[in-house]
């Protein structure tokens, strides 16, 4: 992994020398460990910001709180590991001035995802310094994947498939929502842990699959996301499980969904759900390189508007370190797909108070075509009651 950080630095230091670009300030979390392979567990929301701060000319900087040092330290290929503490003269700022040097002539960061204070910081002490956007530059790069991202990607999509099973298997009338999120935290963390060491790099990734289960059942399936509650599935209940928050390894993110029917389903939530899968069927089919990101998203619409049904939902979105990377496919995104991108691609219709038809799996494009990332059957799904 450090490896592949380094060797992505350096392409990126490559671009910046292309372009003319002297400094850039990355203060994302997915850009930290796409470019210097780590990631801190203190972040903005506790005031604590880290950054990577990369010169066109130079070895690069990472800044980080006293409190993840030695942790940072340990997991990042980068030398220069600069300390700030919460209170002194240590401050983040300093250490940020340190490190863009005096009188920038300007400073380059990631303009929609920058934390407010580190903006702030650079506008009140950098005043008349164009702060300009390096997200266009990193983001060409992070689009086409290399042969060990997709391996990661790979292993995401295994956890992510026990994770699925899980899911169904916990379907029963009569149980609740929280226990079907409970086996799937269960069954993920234990295929994670199958591709893990505690040796090295390692043992800085954590098994642990968290975050809330985006669950619903029921009439609420065209909410989208609401979270598992304490409600308890009945006869025919459909029941949908989205793990785009969740199924993740090593900071990569894939996009997973399926929707499940309890004992039986009704024949309007069978319709809308038959549609769904067609649509994502007929997107992930039209998947090659050369095809635009537009007309992907036009084979699924176009199932939708032949069925009777519309939608105000992009048909996928580029997937990597971060859970929205470019391009995106959706109308108007005139993006050349290329092999090597990666996407979730969904299915989706939702009849407000009514039910939903959901699916959505991740690919990569080949030279020929597509691989899915994730599997698990792409049907109707009727559990046991």
């Amino acid at each position: 992994m450090l490896e592949e950080a380094k060797n992505r630095t350096r392409a990126l230091q490559q671009s910046m020398q292309a372009q003319g670009i002297e400094c850039a300030v990355f203060t994302d979390e997915s850009s930290m460990a796409y470019l210097a392979g780590f990631w801190g567990y203190l972040g903005i929301e506790f005031g604590r910001p880290s950054m990577v701060v990369v010169k066109a000319q130079d070895e690069p900087i990472v800044i980080t709180p006293l409190m993840e040092s030695e942790m940072v330290a340990e997991m990042t290929w980068v030398d220069d590991v600069r300390v700030w503490e919460d209170f002194g003269a240590r401050t983040w700022g300093a250490a940020l001035a340190s490190a863009l040097g005096e009188n920038p002539s300007e400073v380059w960061v990631e303009r929609n995802t920058i934390p407010a204070i580190v903006r702030n910081y650079l506008d009140d002490t950098y005043v008349g310094v164009p702060i300009k956007d390096i997200s266009p530059v990193l983001g060409a790069l992070r689009m086409i994947k290399s042969p060990f991202e997709i391996g990661v990607m790979k292993e995401a999509g295994q956890i992510a498939g026990a994770m699925m099973a899980a899911a169904h298997g916990s379907l029963r009338i009569g149980v609740a929502e929280y226990e079907s999120a409970l086996a799937v935290i269960k069954a993920g963390s234990r295929k994670a842990a199958t591709f893990l060491t505690d040796k090295g790099w390692d043992r800085f990734v954590s098994p642990m699959i968290h975050n809330l289960q985006i669950l619903q059942s029921g009439k609420d399936t065209s909410m989208v996301h609401r979270r598992a509650s304490v409600k308890q599935y009945e006869l025919a209940d459909p029941v949908y499980f989205c793990f785009c928050n969740m199924a993740q390894f090593k900071q990569y993110k894939l996009g997973f969904d399926r929707m499940f029917h309890v004992g039986e389903v009704k024949d309007d939530a069978a319709r809308v759900q038959e549609a769904a899968i067609e649509a994502q069927q007929a997107a992930i089919a039209a998947i090659k390189p050369g095809v635009l990101a537009q007309d992907v998203a036009a084979a699924a619409n176009a199932v939708y508007e032949a069925r009777g049904y519309e939608t105000g939902y992009r048909t996928g979105r580029s997937i990597g370190v971060a859970y929205l990377e470019a391009p995106e496919l959706k109308a108007g995104d005139m993006t050349v797909l290329r092999a090597g991108m990666t996407f979730a691609v969904d299915g989706g219709i939702s009849i407000d108070g009514v039910t939903a038809g959901r699916i959505g799996d991740s690919v990569v494009v080949t030279e020929t075509g597509f691989e899915y990332i994730t599997n698990y059957p792409r049907e109707l799904l009727v559990t046991d009651a």
